[in-house]
């Protein structure tokens, strides 16, 4: 009985982080999630910029930019089942609410990094399209927003790479 114990414990451990990472156990998953989440390494690129807030935002040409979320911030999220924006069109300020995100097991604001007008939402994630895209590129063809930027200056009041690296460890 004892040459078996061994062989279970690996299969039990298997079992439970299998059943962790679907969402059954929900409790149990945040708690593992702490455990292995600092040695997983995550994707900050250097030519975006990053809020507190887990939103990035990305300069395409002039005061044009994207906007989507971390991949820290997919990541704590889980899988992504709807993106709702329906601010196209208004100018939204720094920090206040421009879309919702909605994972499996929860719901989320998104922030606007700076003061913005929306110019697009990403059909790519959006309810015809596939949100699940923000988990796989939250930083390529998963953007959520296109804006326009109303004062470029404000970027400078949100963190670079090294920063936010340091503000998620």
């Amino acid at each position: 009985m004892k040459e078996g114990f061994p062989e279970c414990w690996v299969m039990f451990l298997c079992f439970f982080y299998i059943c962790t990472q679907a969402g059954l156990f929900p409790a149990s998953q945040e708690k593992f999630h702490l455990l292995t989440h600092n040695s997983i390494k995550m994707n900050v690129p250097a030519n975006c910029k990053y809020s507190e807030d887990h939103e990035w935002i990305r300069i395409e040409s002039g005061n044009i930019a994207y906007v989507g979320i971390t991949d820290y911030a997919q990541g704590e999220l889980g899988e992504l089942v709807y993106i709702e924006v329906e601010t196209v069109g208004e100018t939204i300020g720094a920090g206040e609410v421009f879309g919702t995100v909605e994972a499996v097991k929860t719901t989320s604001d998104l922030f606007m990094p700076v003061k913005a007008k929306v110019l697009e939402f990403n059909d790519k994630v959006s309810d015809s399209g596939d949100p699940s895209l923000v988990n796989s590129d939250a930083y390529g063809d998963g953007w959520l927003v296109k804006v326009e930027i109303a004062d470029l200056a404000e970027l400078n009041n949100l963190m670079d790479a090294k920063q936010y690296e340091a503000h998620i460890s």
